[in-house]
């Protein structure tokens, strides 16, 4: 489990234990075994809800297989109950899994944020806009599937 940093050098709860403990404030949408989801405090669109396990962890690899499973439940519960309000069922659902993926709390959670025309959202294509949609090279992409398929 990561910690954060103070600036004595001490081990700290997240942000997120923090809101688990009830020290900061959160707005619930849904609480199940093992996950808890609510609102963010600085949404992207209304709704944009965030779903983390109860038991802290930095990336999804660091959670038991039944934590996963628990963790994907909650985001199938928000997404229901977003998807009744805003009545949809697309959604943009995200984890930043590690700092240089984008996650700025070392803890796991699932950015759940409901779809609707016109809300302003982009694609995966938007994430990367130099990235052109070439021909694809099937030579690379079986070596690198194979090599994926070696590893143990």
């Amino acid at each position: 489990m990561k910690k954060d940093i103070s600036p004595t050098g001490r081990s700290m709860p997240t942000l997120f234990e923090r809101i688990l403990s009830g020290e900061i404030p959160s707005h619930p949408v849904a609480r199940g075994e093992g996950w808890y989801a609510f609102l963010d405090i600085f949404p992207r669109r209304e709704g944009h809800t965030l779903v983390i396990p109860v038991r802290p962890a930095q990336r999804l690899s660091d959670l038991q297989p039944n934590e996963r499973a628990a963790l994907m439940n909650g985001v199938a519960e928000v997404q229901h109950r977003l998807g009744q309000h805003f009545s949809t069922t697309d959604f943009t659902v995200c984890i930043h899994d590690g700092p240089l993926a984008g996650q700025e709390v070392p803890h796991v959670h699932a950015h759940v944020l409901p779809r609707t025309p016109g809300d302003g959202g982009g694609t995966l294509m938007a994430m990367w806009p130099e990235t052109r949609a070439n021909e694809p090279n099937h030579a690379e992409l079986e070596s690198l599937s194979n090599q994926l398929r070696e590893v143990n």
